[in-house]
């Protein structure tokens, strides 16, 4: 008997603390303006993803004493953004990356159940976590948190806030819906936590919102990373860019469910992926070259490359060769501000393989960089990138994808239109959105539902 198809997850990622962006493309809009943001969510719903994206960032990256050339300078707070897209979408997830280290769980729980009831159960929250003094220094406690200590933070932080949206939940609890005087003694919205990071007690002052809780999101690719995903997330973000890769990951984080009482479609995996369309797969291919050019610069190869070599570069040629000196392995970072950086375990290997390619090839700086860095995720005609995400899927490599187009807002509109029919042809996609909550169209269970089906078991 055959297998049956999957349903394709589509999201969409309003680029802003990546490299993704064309600025000097005369199509791109601003980062600021509403209207950006409105024309990007409207183009996702009528494209029926599942949610829109926001990154975040608590601090504009910095490099050399500069503000890095591709980082968003500025950008509205995140809820104030989601928000005022929940008043002009119907249907579309709603997702805000915030921080679990320089955040308090009562402050932020009660933001998200607010976003969720405004939104009629479409709130979803990345959790994310920093480790840097640099993003510190905006915050009271600085940077005493060290990198070790940052997902032990952000387990107790999740569990606070879980506490704290479930603190109106409970059969003891049971209000008059016209009066809304309680019926019982019980206090509604009551807690008390104590932890390691955590010591507060009080009253959560937000009613159970539509989905109980927010989907929660998480994107980490280590260990602690992936365990903490399997623990207690509903989707992870990937990096991985190839099938082999992407399905190596997804067997591995699936394997971790059962460790915490979980089932398989309990947490979906949903890669971030680019694009580029074309009437042919050449035209694309062509297209996309000339795309990774602009997004590289050549102050932006030397930037880069300062992440491997921890040494002020700025004195190199960036069309010329590699240096021949080595990465400089000491604790001060000159990428400061810029957490790639520390993404290069072996900087000295790094370097070496990195000097053999380009001498093999005959690449400059610049050339090296963007092979190495800004390759689009699926490039082709819309026939092409619509086989290549539904292979994806079907081969278990991942459950969707989080769509981020170099141009802002209107990246999203040919997708929309020319790659979302096709997947809908094939029978992989939706047409219409089913349910009316996030948690619905994500085909995640309701928590109250999973805790009862784990009390069951």
């Amino acid at each position: 008997m055959s297998k049956p198809l999957k349903q394709i997850h589509l999201a969409a990622h309003f680029p802003g603390v990546n490299n993704t962006t064309v600025w000097s493309d005369p199509e791109a809009g601003s980062h600021i303006e509403f209207s950006s943001f409105a024309h990007f969510a409207r183009t996702s719903e009528r494209a029926k993803f599942d949610f829109l994206f926001l990154a975040e960032g608590l601090r504009l990256r910095e490099q050399g004493g500069h503000i890095y050339d591709l980082d968003v300078v500025g950008r509205p707070d995140t809820f104030t953004v989601l928000a005022a897209l929940a008043a002009v979408t119907e249907h579309l997830g709603l997702t805000g990356t915030i921080n679990s280290t320089f955040n308090e769980p009562y402050e932020v729980a009660r933001q998200f159940a607010g976003l969720d009831h405004l939104s009629g159960g479409r709130a979803a929250w990345n959790v994310v976590t920093s480790w840097d003094a640099f993003t510190g220094e905006n915050f009271r406690r600085g940077g005493f948190l060290p990198q070790s200590e940052r997902y032990s933070r952000a387990k107790e932080f999740l569990s606070a806030t879980n506490e704290l949206f479930d603190s109106w939940n409970g059969d003891e609890i049971v209000a008059d819906r016209q009066t809304g005087t309680f019926l019982s003694d019980a206090k509604a919205g009551a807690f008390v936590h104590q932890g390691r990071h955590f010591d507060i007690e009080g009253q959560f002052n937000v009613p159970r919102s539509p989905q109980g809780r927010p989907v929660i999101f998480q994107a980490g690719d280590s260990e602690e990373g992936r365990d903490f995903a399997a623990s207690s997330a509903d989707a992870i973000f990937s990096r991985y860019a190839t099938l082999k890769e992407g399905q190596a990951f997804y067997t591995d984080v699936k394997g971790r469910l059962g460790r915490y009482g979980r089932r398989p479609d309990q947490l979906l995996i949903l890669p971030a992926a680019t694009f580029v369309l074309g009437d042919t797969d050449a035209d694309a291919e062509e297209r996309a070259r000339g795309i990774r050019r602009r997004q590289v610069s050549g102050a932006t190869a030397i930037k880069h490359l300062e992440f491997v070599w921890n040494r002020d570069l700025s004195a190199y040629d960036p069309d010329g060769p590699l240096p021949d000196i080595d990465p400089d392995l000491g604790e001060h970072t000159i990428a400061r501000g810029r957490a790639q950086v520390r993404m290069y375990r072996d900087p000295l290997a790094t370097a070496r393989a990195w000097r053999e390619r380009a001498a093999a090839n005959k690449w400059s700086i610049r050339d090296l960089v963007i092979e190495t860095g800004n390759r689009q995720s699926f490039v082709g005609t819309p026939a092409t990138v619509a086989a290549t995400i539904n292979e994806f899927v079907q081969a278990d490599a991942s459950d969707g994808f989080i769509l981020a187009p170099h141009i802002t807002p209107g990246g999203l509109d040919d997708f929309a239109d020319k790659v979302v029919p096709l997947l809908q042809e094939r029978g992989v996609y939706r047409t219409e959105y089913e349910g009316t909550t996030l948690r619905d169209r994500l085909g995640l269970a309701h928590p109250d539902d999973a805790r009862a089906e784990r009390e069951a078991s």
